[in-house]
């Protein structure tokens, strides 16, 4: 692709529109996915997303972003810089046409970006009709050009306002709180984004600085992919010492994938196109994963290490960190929020230049073959162990739902979208929640001690563990790989624990095997933190309950002088009428539904603070503990 001619192509005529940003204001979900803390961070990764785009072009090496004392956004590229003149189709100029017309920008023109990761080209309009205020400025052609805009809406026509020898984009926007529910940016949120794109982008450097708090970051990783895999596995022991690494094109398709095996059970395969994460996969992860199995048994076969067994996917991806990262010309997803891709021609690029690297590598590097081959036969011991495990569990009928836990105090309705399940811990809460109650629809089954850490075992041994047999059975819809959700008895499975440390780690323990073991309960939204009340405040017959010290002081003010408070440390303290009210009451209770919104952070979080390694685990309490609010010791 010849530099110059594409440069000469990126002008004002570039830019193809189609109208409609009312749309995006009255239906802000179908664009950024929700109005939630989610939709106002994707406003940010959309704005972004275009000076990455400029990166991977090979026009941009450097993007700053800041979050304002005020709150706004400020997001600065060194790139070629939006084109500012007269747009002849639209009769205005190419900058407003880009930051008001909802389907406009360089991405509709294939001579203009090769690839791109911004969102079908609404992205930065789409940013502009959900803020209250925007500004663009613009270095190109020797001069520094400004446009304003309210509600998407230009304050006038763009503007010369100065000169500049240098090129690139700066845009300021401030998100409108009449549509979002929260307009507050989280600096670990953005973070963890700007650290994936500038692993995956390694000729880009990511400046991120928060000026409310004076943090900041610089992002830039020459190592790539394989760097990118080293981080996700700080906190886990690899088998080998580096990643498996190879990075070339295949169909006009840049692909860079490393991977390297643990000595855990989980799976981390994590994929990516144009630098956008693709949570639920597509045709490259399949290519990926069909190339790996077929390698890894060929390679087995032919030396000797594999006689009568042929290894499944499972098998060879288990203790597995991969990255996947393609970066395709017009890649076709299935949905807007680009969860899966579906270009069928990624599937035969990726699958036949890793069939071909691996094999080569495995040639090159036969000690390492061999310890992958090894992995992969335990992990199939391990799954064969596994089965029969359940199957013989099976013929005693403990797995079967017509043999019930004991513990388990069942509900009376028998449609599981009625149905919750509260796990309960200790025997005195348990007896407290089964008196408080609606016996027609809530469940309860009480928890003795901790449960087995399900990072550090065998998958195989997870039923030797009594607690966990017990909340298998009362769920209802198996464990580990086998799991099926069509067969859950209960819609609503609440995790309710002690607001103390105890508490906590109990409700980390639970929240790990879920994550690691029964996954799709969290991906179908069944699962739940009850919040039990921190404190009673009372005075005479009147009493309010308090979730934190804010409602506290509120609740003082309201009863006045000589309210008296007590504080609950255990769900124990309460009597079956104060659970019922607080905690379990449809109409009063609060609850916290658990959602992965990154992954990839949700996977090294369980890797950190329930894995073998010390180290990782340390600074990650050191770094959050100015959060914590409540702290029993």
């Amino acid at each position: 692709m010849d530099g110059n001619n594409q440069q000469e192509t990126y002008d004002a005529d570039s830019i193809k529109a189609l109208k409609g940003l009312e749309a995006v204001r009255k239906r802000p979900g179908m664009y950024i996915g929700s109005t939630d803390a989610r939709g106002l961070h994707h406003l940010v990764f959309e704005v972004v997303d275009n000076s990455i785009d400029e990166a991977m072009a090979g026009y941009a090496t450097k993007v700053d972003v800041f979050i304002n004392e005020d709150g706004s956004i400020t997001v600065s590229d060194d790139g070629r810089g939006i084109p500012t003149g007269m747009n002849h189709e639209e009769g205005k100029s190419a900058l407003e046409v880009c930051l008001t017309d909802l389907h406009a920008g360089g991405k509709f023109d294939q001579n203009s970006y090769k690839v791109s990761g911004g969102l079908h080209g609404v992205g930065v309009s789409c940013v502009n009709a959900l803020s209250k205020t925007m500004v663009a400025i613009v270095e190109r052609d020797g001069h520094v050009w400004r446009q304003s805009y309210k509600i998407g809406i230009p304050d006038g026509p763009v503007e010369m306002i100065g000169d500049s020898d240098k090129t690139g984009t700066t845009i300021t926007f401030i998100p409108d709180e009449t549509i979002f529910e929260t307009v507050e940016f989280d600096y670990n949120t953005l973070q963890n984004r700007f650290r994936n794109q500038a692993y995956l982008n390694k000729e880009a450097t990511i400046y991120f600085e928060d000026k409310r708090t004076g943090k900041s970051e610089l992002f830039h990783y020459d190592g790539g992919v394989a760097e990118f895999v080293q981080y996700l596995n700080r906190s886990k022991k690899p088998i080998h010492d580096k990643p498996i690494a190879f990075e070339g094109v295949k169909n006009d398709i840049d692909i860079d994938i490393a991977l390297q095996y643990t000595d855990g059970y989980n799976e981390a395969v994590d994929s990516f196109v144009n630098t956008i994460y693709t949570l639920e996969g597509g045709t490259h992860l399949t290519g990926f994963k069909t190339a790996l199995t077929k390698t890894i048994n060929d390679y087995g076969k032919e030396n000797g290490m594999l006689k009568d067994i042929t290894l499944e996917g499972t098998d060879v991806r288990e203790g597995l960190t991969a990255i996947v990262s393609i970066k395709m010309a017009d890649p076709q997803f299935e949905g807007q929020t680009k969860a899966k891709l579906g270009s069928s021609v990624a599937q035969g690029a990726v699958s036949s230049f890793m069939n071909e690297k691996l094999a080569e590598y495995f040639l090159e590097n036969p000690s390492i073959a061999a310890i992958v081959v090894k992995k992969g036969i335990t992990a199939f011991e391990g799954r064969e162990a596994a089965k029969k495990a359940r199957d013989a569990t099976r013929r005693k009928s403990a797995l079967e739902s017509t043999s019930l836990p004991g513990k388990l105090a069942d509900c009376s309705e028998k449609d599981p979208s009625k149905c919750e399940l509260y796990i309960v811990e200790g025997e005195s809460a348990g007896g407290s929640a089964k008196q408080g109650r609606d016996r027609m629809f809530q469940a309860i089954l009480p928890l003795r001690g901790k449960i087995l850490n399900v990072e550090k075992a065998r998958p195989d041994k997870l039923l030797d563990h009594e607690e966990i047999k017990n909340l298998v059975i009362a769920i209802g819809g198996g464990i580990g790989k086998d799991f099926d959700i069509s067969k859950i008895r209960y819609h609503n499975i609440v995790i309710m624990t002690d607001a103390d440390v105890d508490g906590a780690h109990i409700g980390t323990l639970l929240l790990t095997l879920f994550y690691r073991q029964m996954r799709p309960l969290i991906d179908a939204g069944h699962m739940y933190i009850a919040m039990p009340p921190l404190y009673r405040i009372h005075k005479g017959k009147k009493e309010i309950y308090a979730y934190n010290d804010e409602e506290l002081a509120k609740a003082m003010v309201e009863l006045g002088q000589g309210a008296l408070i007590s504080r609950y440390k255990g769900l124990g303290e309460m009597n079956p009428q104060q659970l019922w009210d607080t905690t379990m009451n449809p109409e009063t209770r609060v609850m916290k539904k658990i959602e992965i919104t990154d992954a990839i952070l949700a996977d090294q979080l369980f890797s950190i603070l329930m894995g073998d390694d010390v180290e990782p685990r340390r600074d990650f309490i050191i770094e959050h503990a100015h959060e914590v609010i409540n702290l029993d010791v």
